[in-house]
């Protein structure tokens, strides 16, 4: 296993460095669908591909939305525990509050690395006219961290981690990429990198954990995934990723190809899931709900809490 793991060694070393590594086994797209639009919230819509029927839970991944909603439509008053979400800007802007006093708005390219932890009810409303787009990413937290305080990581945009060779652009939102890292700190390890290639570019050769698990989602554009043979796929659809140490993409049409990359240590433990509660037994969502119903063990501040937003709209 010696000469494996310096072989491994060497290809990470050189992906820190943004050398375009050869793959010693280039992860193969091994399932792929289209990401179909589905209401959530109130009056919002959004293509929902990890946490619904056809794929449940990508361990340590629960749900990947990609949302478009416009005022007076939003994710109003709502609680979580046990878990982090992701919330990356493409257009518009979302104002985010919550029963603690954190108040603020993301705009396009802003992040929003939100961990529940032990419990936290909050409020998601587009900011301004227009419609707002973007994406949230549900990262599950192992046993040991479910009932930790919540916490924040706001990233604006200009600084967010970026850098640009041979026709291809990557934002690290999280991880690292062609020599450049994200200043945030994940619990659960995790990549998240927003890849833009231009037509006819060269291809993107991104290390990935040979452990952790992967996929990839399309945003614009369409891309080859995995060998050069494979037919080309287009906007929102899911790739998910199988074994191997990185992924090779091309963009062989004539229009920009942008693709999120997604990665993460898998957890390994039980998950019980009860719609925004997560945790690793019935009895602990039973227990959850129970804290919720009462007010307690973390969500003491939502008896008298009431966002502005739901304020503004009247909401009793």
């Amino acid at each position: 296993l010696e000469p494996w793991r310096r072989r491994r060694q060497q290809q990470q070393q050189l992906g820190d460095l943004g050398v375009l590594v050869a793959m010693e086994q280039p992860r193969q797209v091994v399932r792929k669908f289209l990401a179909r639009p589905q209401h959530e919230g109130v009056g919002a819509v959004v293509r929902r591909s990890i946490g619904r029927f056809e794929l449940r839970y990508f361990d340590p991944f629960l749900v990947l939305d990609e949302f478009s909603v416009s005022a007076p439509a939003g994710f109003p008053d709502h609680p979580h525990r046990g878990f982090e979400t992701v919330t990356y800007m493409l257009e518009g802007a979302v104002t985010h509050e919550d029963f603690e006093g954190h108040r603020g708005t993301i705009k396009a390219g802003d992040v929003q690395w939100m961990t529940a932890g032990r419990g936290i009810v909050h409020s998601e409303m587009p900011a301004g006219p227009g419609t707002s787009k973007g994406l949230q990413l549900w990262v599950n937290l192992s046993s040991g961290n479910k009932m930790i305080e919540p916490g924040y990581q706001e990233i604006q945009s200009k600084d967010i981690a970026c850098t640009s060779a041979d026709g291809v652009t990557v934002r690290v939102i999280a991880g690292h990429a062609m020599g450049v890292r994200s200043p945030v700190c994940t619990r659960t390890p995790t990549m998240y990198l927003d890849f833009t290639v231009r037509p006819r570019a060269a291809a993107v050769r991104q290390p990935v954990h040979a452990s952790w698990n992967a996929f990839a989602y399309v945003l614009e554009g369409e891309g080859v995934f995995g060998t050069e043979r494979s037919a080309p796929v287009g906007a929102h659809h899911l790739l998910l990723l199988g074994p191997g140490d990185g992924l090779e993409v091309w963009n062989k049409s004539d229009r920009p190809l942008r693709f999120l990359l997604i990665g993460g240590e898998p957890i390994g433990e039980p998950v019980a899931q009860l719609g925004p509660f997560v945790m690793n037994t019935e009895e602990e969502i039973d227990m959850t709900v129970d804290d919720f119903e009462r007010y307690a063990n973390g969500f003491e501040k939502a008896r008298h809490w009431k966002s502005q937003a739901m304020v503004a709209l009247g909401v009793e």
